[in-house]
């Protein structure tokens, strides 16, 4: 149901040389570009499209190289070091394609075998072995360039070949960069309004637009309660088969409460499909309108189901943080929405969840539905569901927006860990932080966020961090 449906990622990938070597060296220049056609190797297998021009080796195939990126629109460049290059070689290529570029700092090994390369008898053969390794040495040069032309840049240094640490960079590379691109074509619902006086969840939706791209969908709550209208019996059928094929409905759940969780249901996924959202936040008492009192009180399933289909859903109106949900969701990490509910002293740990949607892909077991004979600060009564996210490590997200009119990425990695919850019908889980509860809490409340964050699984802030480098916004991680 989500729009991003065409946004297989283009990576840009060229190496460089020095044209006056591949006469005086022999072999030189097919042994480096057979390096670079590895990298190429390697990068295909991250599930995008690799656009490889070779080695570029004169300042008059640096603009043609520029030139054939920017035509094959490519998302993010990564810059191969073979050996000593001028950097006129490189500038033309880059301000052209205008993305974010990776410079591979990569020997073809660890070391130099010292003793076979000085028992060589052929110095001609000894300076092309040696420039075989040179890649290092025009590294400070570009570095310069960049620096003085204000291009952003990213190192990655290693080895071709055996070194772990450079295909973890370049993968979380091409991850970030596959988020930042689904976030640049993802279409946000925004259904209802805010609750009122929860100054802190305020956003500007054109700062929202201009820091992620993506298109913002004013939605009104009337044109979903005009679909659940239109349901069919058939449909609720299904509907109800997967609500119970998901979720551990408990017994004292009303048939008829049910039927309604399932008829919003069908009404949310035809809502969905009608606008192709990647994302909703909604918000809407209902009061004065039986209809939208019926449709506002009865969601939760609905969305849950949807953030479980990657197309995850905020309560309360919360735009910045579905932001992040998306941004979560998009890692497959998840992405449930979340805030601090209570503190545990005696076990340090932070109780944290919320009323409303979950995300049934990093529960810990079934997601149990139960009902509630009032929603807590909002108005009816209803199914509700009660989860706790997949015990260990998680990330929490939260986009924040910052008194200067920008937004940061906020980020603390932690643990999920086992123990009493308040079974209250809601998410709930127990967190576990490195820095002990007291020092996250006012670390964490420091930076100033919203009370709502995301939650994913895993620990991601080195991903989370690349992307705050592709759009060019703040990174901060509490631990």
């Amino acid at each position: 149901m989500s729009a991003n449906k065409n946004t297989k990622l283009k990576v840009g990938l060229f190496g460089i040389g020095l044209e006056a070597y591949w006469k005086q060296f022999n072999g030189l220049e097919t042994r480096l570009a057979g390096y670079l056609n590895q990298i190429a190797k390697g990068l295909e297998r991250f599930d995008a499209d690799v656009i490889n021009l070779g080695l570029i080796d004169t300042p008059e195939k640096a603009f043609e190289a520029g030139d054939a990126f920017k035509m094959a629109n490519v998302d993010i460049l990564f810059l191969y070091v073979s050996t000593y290059a001028l950097s006129s070689t490189v500038l033309p290529t880059v301000r052209k394609a205008n993305v974010p570029v990776i410079v591979l700092n990569l020997a073809p090994s660890a070391a130099i075998d010292y003793q076979a390369f000085n028992n060589m008898k052929d110095r001609t053969k000894m300076t092309g072995e040696w420039l075989a390794y040179c890649s290092s040495c025009s590294v400070p040069e570009i570095a310069n360039v960049f620096s003085r032309t204000k291009i952003s840049f990213f190192q990655i240094t290693g080895t071709l070949n055996d070194d772990g640490h450079v295909w973890k960079e370049i993968e979380e590379w091409v991850e970030a960069a596959k988020v930042a691109k689904i976030m640049y074509y993802n279409r946000l619902g925004v259904m209802g309004n805010y609750y009122g006086g929860m100054m802190d969840i305020y956003t500007d939706l054109t700062l929202q637009s201009s820091t992620f791209g993506g298109h913002i969908e004013v939605l009104e709550i009337d044109e979903l309660s005009g679909l659940r209208n239109q349901v069919s019996e058939k449909e609720i059928e299904y509907k109800l088969t997967e609500i119970f094929e998901l979720f551990d409905v408990q017994q004292d759940c009303k048939p008829e409460e049910l039927k309604r969780a399932a008829t919003t249901a069908v009404a949310l996924d035809k809502l969905v499909d009608k606008h192709k959202l990647g994302s909703l936040a909604y918000y809407h008492r209902g009061t004065g309108n039986e209809a939208n009192e019926i449709t506002a009180t009865s969601v939760i399933l609905g969305n849950s189901i949807l953030t479980g289909k990657n197309i995850p859903v905020a309560g309360e109106y919360e735009i910045k943080n579905v932001q992040a949900m998306k941004i979560l969701d998009s890692f497959g990490s998840g992405g449930s929405f979340t805030e601090y509910y209570a503190m545990d002293f005696i076990d340090d740990i932070v109780l944290m969840g919320h009323d409303g949607p979950c995300h049934p892909k990093i529960a810990e077991g079934k997601i149990k539905v139960k009902p509630l004979q009032v929603y807590h600060g909002k108005i009816g009564s209803g199914l509700s569901v009660e989860m706790s996210v997949t015990h260990g490590p998680v990330t929490l997200l939260s986009v924040v927006e910052t008194g200067n009119g920008t937004l940061k990425l906020l980020v603390a990695e932690g643990e999920s860990v086992t123990g009493d919850i308040l079974e209250i019908g809601n998410t709930n889980s127990r967190y576990r932080f490195s820095i002990g509860a007291r020092n996250f809490v006012e670390s964490w409340n420091n930076e100033g966020p919203a009370h709502h964050c995301a939650i994913g699984k895993g620990n991601i802030a080195t991903k989370i961090k690349k992307l705050a480098e592709i759009l060019k916004i703040s990174f901060v991680q509490i631990c």
